[in-house]
């Protein structure tokens, strides 16, 4: 099937030819006829990229008259990123329509210039739900009660965002005889609960399965102590040398933290999250796109909306509550029919999300074994060998040194040349990988036949104080995740914690006391202060059991993501 077949009229097929477009998927296959045929309501059901923007933005435009310069369309997106996205393609889309004004409205952007904007009539409105809600608050700025199509796009996204009160109020002051398409990569809930309140009798449209991700991932997990993960994460990343991929962490402090881990490490990193002023984020987003940023960190709501192609991987450095969250994560990779990995890196406690994961998404997951020295040498050896064989040779500039070079190899067999060479590239990460440690957890919960049994001597906690506290932004949930990235040990294992407004205290299990004081030696940092942990005894500063008041975490985040040429081992 062509785009011609699908019934579009002649401007819009001028443009997607002109875009390049040959074929519809098969979102767009089922969803387009119907949507240009009908004045019925809709819920399709499908992941991210496969094309969902055209698969209601072509019929849309199909529909709107030109000559009448008042809103006829909104569409209801997650993001200032997807709303940004939605916006351009319908621009490209309707390049041959002339006089056609799409104007989207979002957070974190001067919300007059946007007023200026709408106040000079437009066709289609993309809008954030809590920009939307603030601008129907102002008198005589937005009114919405003539809209002939409300599009939500990414509903399950938008209602995991905590959006569902911002959606009943835009969606209440709609009029009653209206066209409504929904589009969703699932079915929770809240999105039926939406589209029985909201809808009349809509046709739904499913490619695929409800509450399952794209056929073209590979879903695998590598079981590791906790202590170990970051470990494991570079381990990971030094086998697939070519990864273009994102890392979703569960809080924007963890994200803070393995992103500066990554780039103090070597690594072409950087993290996004809420912290990020419109201005940084297009900067991160940016370079991302243009690959100088290999790996991305990222929190779940800072990642909606990302729409960026050919993403390798799919990291999960904490596997997230839901299985819808998981299938939104996964994604992110195998998009416009190509393929993917996703990855998850465990501890043992959680096997048992794994399975849940399983049963509601219907994904089978590999586990893994994080590969050794000999495997990540093995891969980056044959990445420098395609490296040499790619790289372009510009003879005529070399030419004038060819002899000075011949006279220096003088004496040496190609063999000899090789094996120098590679010597010279990579004699670096050979010393970092020898003798590494095996990172896998085997049978029997020991790492490489081995564990260090420590602890004090009674056999009971042990306790440690830390110099950062509340003043710092954080609470026991946010020092939990801190301990477990400074001091690398699995949170299960931090038993009790008590903050201070300046310090804190916490005890973990005897058997990870002495690998804690250990790793926590290695010199990190949180917002910019050196991370202190001492050992104390437990019967010291008054463990207590006063009542605290709790502030939710924050913090800022240091830039980075200075592209290198090779990794620091």
């Amino acid at each position: 099937m062509t785009f011609s077949s699908l019934g579009l009229p002649a401007p819009i097929l001028k443009a997607i030819d002109a875009l390049g477009f040959t074929e519809p998927t098969p979102v767009q296959e089922q969803t387009i006829p119907v949507l240009l045929e009908g004045d019925g309501d809709l819920v399709a059901l499908a992941q991210t990229g496969t094309g969902k923007t055209a698969a209601f933005g072509l019929p849309m435009l199909a529909q709107i008259e030109v000559m009448d310069l008042t809103p006829q369309a909104l569409i209801l997106s997650p993001t200032r990123e997807l709303a940004v996205q939605i916006t351009s393609d319908l621009q490209s889309y309707g390049k041959f329509m002339p006089g056609l004004r799409v104007i989207s409205v979002y957070g974190g952007a001067s919300i007059q210039t946007q007023i200026r904007e709408l106040q000079k009539g437009c066709h289609i409105i993309v809008a954030t739900p809590g920009r939307m809600v603030d601008l129907l608050s102002r008198k005589n700025i937005m009114d919405i009660s003539q809209i002939r199509t409300v599009v939500l796009d990414e509903a399950d996204v938008m209602l995991n965002m905590g959006f569902k009160e911002d959606l009943n109020r835009i969606l209440s002051e709609t009029p009653a005889e209206k066209r409504s398409w929904m589009f969703s990569a699932t079915m929770p809930q809240d999105v039926a609960r939406i589209a029985k309140k909201y809808m009349n009798n809509p046709v739904e449209i499913t490619t695929g399965t409800k509450n399952t991700g794209n056929e073209n991932i590979e879903h695998e997990f590598y079981m590791v102590h906790a202590r170990d993960k970051y470990a494991a994460l570079k381990r990971i990343a030094d086998f697939y040398p070519e990864i273009f991929g994102i890392v979703f962490c569960r809080t924007k402090i963890e994200t803070q933290q393995i992103a500066k881990a990554l780039i103090d490490d070597g690594y072409n990193a950087d993290a996004i999250h809420g912290d990020l002023t419109q201005a940084q984020r297009d900067n991160v987003m940016g370079r991302f796109r243009n690959r100088s940023i290999q790996m991305l960190v990222a929190t779940d709501v800072a990642a909606r909306g990302i729409d960026v192609d050919n993403v390798t991987h799919v990291v999960n450095y904490g596997l997230p509550d839901e299985p819808e969250n998981y299938t939104h994560r996964s994604g992110r990779t195998a998009r416009a029919g190509k393929s993917g990995i996703c990855i998850s890196i465990i501890h043992m406690h959680e096997k048992g999300k794994i399975q849940h994961i399983e049963k509601r998404t219907g994904k089978r997951f590999q586990q893994k074994q994080v590969p050794g020295a000999f495997e990540v040498c093995g891969k980056q050896l044959v990445a420098l060998m395609n490296k040499v064989r790619e790289v372009k040779v510009n003879s005529e500039d070399i030419a004038p040194f060819m002899p000075h070079i011949e006279a220096a190899l003088e004496g040496l067999s190609r063999e000899e040349i090789i094996q120098r060479f590679v010597s010279v590239e990579f004699n670096h990460f050979l010393d970092y990988y020898r003798n590494t440690p095996d990172l896998n957890i085997h049978q029997g919960g020991t790492r490489g036949g081995r564990e260090e049994q420590r602890g004090g001597r009674s056999g009971g906690p042990v306790k440690f104080f830390i110099n950062l506290g509340e003043r710092d932004g954080l609470d026991a949930p946010a020092l939990k995740h801190l301990l477990s990235v400074a001091g690398q040990v699995d949170q299960s294992d931090i038993v009790w914690t008590d903050l201070r407004n300046n310090y804190s205290f916490f005890e973990v299990r005897p058997e990870q006391a002495a690998g804690l004081l250990r790793n926590a030696k290695s010199g990190h940092t949180f917002m910019d202060r050196k991370v202190v942990i001492e050992q104390r005894d437990r019967q010291s500063d008054d463990r207590g059991s006063r009542e605290r008041t709790r502030r939710p975490a924050s913090g800022g985040g240091n830039r980075g993501g200075k592209k290198r040429d090779r990794k620091r081992w």
